[in-house]
């Protein structure tokens, strides 16, 4: 990182954890005081349409933005708490600017080495990280998009890989695939269901 200023602090969110397919994605976002964005809040309290239109907005006025992700493969390794904090800091590190502050959404915080504070319902109440949360989740909503047109019998531009009921019901049916999360639990008995019944 570089260009290091005293008052620079980023926001840091992410962006499905809950999920039971796809990556989950973080975002960094280091707002410029003098671009106010009109309209910033926790990303699941927007409309689609809004976060898209706030997400280009963001992208221009911030002085500093980055997204990053952890893999399926990492999340099943590290377990989804430790694959968010790794996707953070991988947001964090990839700025172009270095933050002297790091605010971050929930109780836990990547460790960057910069001075940072965890902030329950931060996405609600500081900006920067409300700017982050809008563009963790649209990009990652974006990726799910993309992979539902690979698999579209799962579904996934609906529910973007959450445990909807429509999505449980093709998971039990065609049984997981690539981009699943067999380290989740009704990821895990969908697979053994479809082994019993191919008598593997």
């Amino acid at each position: 990182m570089k260009n290091s200023a005293s008052s620079l602090r980023c926001g840091v969110d992410e962006a499905g954890r809950g999920p039971l397919a796809g990556a989950v994605f973080a975002a960094a976002v280091i707002l410029d005081p003098a671009r106010p964005i009109a309209g910033l809040n926790d990303s699941k309290q927007l409309s689609e349409k809004k976060r898209d239109r706030l997400a280009i907005e963001i992208r221009e006025k911030s002085l500093a933005y980055s997204i990053a992700f952890a893999s399926v493969e990492e999340i099943d390794q590290l377990n989804i708490l430790r694959a968010s904090l790794l996707a953070m800091k991988r947001a964090v590190e990839s700025l172009s600017h270095t933050p002297q502050e790091m605010l971050v959404d929930g109780l836990h915080l990547p460790e960057v080495g910069i001075a940072g504070r965890a902030i329950v319902e931060g996405d609600r109440l500081i900006a920067e990280i409300s700017a982050a949360s809008i563009l963790a989740k649209t990009a990652r909503d974006r990726e799910m998009c993309e992979w539902s047109e690979r698999y579209p019998q799962y579904g996934f531009a609906q529910h973007k890989g959450y445990g909807t009921r429509a999505h449980m019901s093709a998971l039990n049916q065609f049984g997981p695939c690539e981009i699943h999360r067999r380290s989740f639990a009704p990821v895990r008995a969908a697979e053994q269901q479809m082994r019993l019944f191919a008598g593997t």
